[in-house]
């Protein structure tokens, strides 16, 4: 069984940075690349971030763009979201996922296009 853990989150003020951790666990797999998606209360699951490992391409939602980062490791399946200049409406609880196949840029963002989730790591904005 694949497990994808993520770790890093917390709470903290705004203006503050985090930095996300997704590492997986479980029988050896192969993805095509991994992503981030983030779930506020009351709100649907949205994508974050990505990275494909063939090219080393990396996709973000346009509200992040500038303030986050995500880098990996293809080796140990492994991905992480540097999240700097946070702010209240970044808080939500964030999932890391990763995709068997490929993809295009314009799936890449939709959550069906992941077949491996984690269970998610809160992350609290304050003002």
């Amino acid at each position: 069984q694949v497990q994808l853990v993520e770790s890093g989150g917390g709470l903290v003020q705004d203006g503050d940075s985090l930095r996300l951790s997704c590492t997986a666990s479980g029988r050896p797999f192969s993805t095509y690349g991994m992503g981030w998606f983030r779930q506020a209360p009351g709100k649907e699951r949205e994508f974050v971030a990505a990275i494909s490992w063939l090219d080393g391409r990396t996709y973000y939602r346009e509200p992040v763009k500038g303030r986050f980062a995500i880098s990996g490791d293809n080796a140990k399946n492994a991905v992480y979201l540097q999240m700097n200049g946070l702010k209240p409406e970044d808080t939500a609880v964030y999932y890391c996922a990763g995709r068997r196949g490929p993809s295009t840029v314009q799936a890449i963002q939709l959550k069906s296009t992941y077949d491996y989730w984690g269970q998610g790591t809160q992350v609290t904005v304050s003002s």
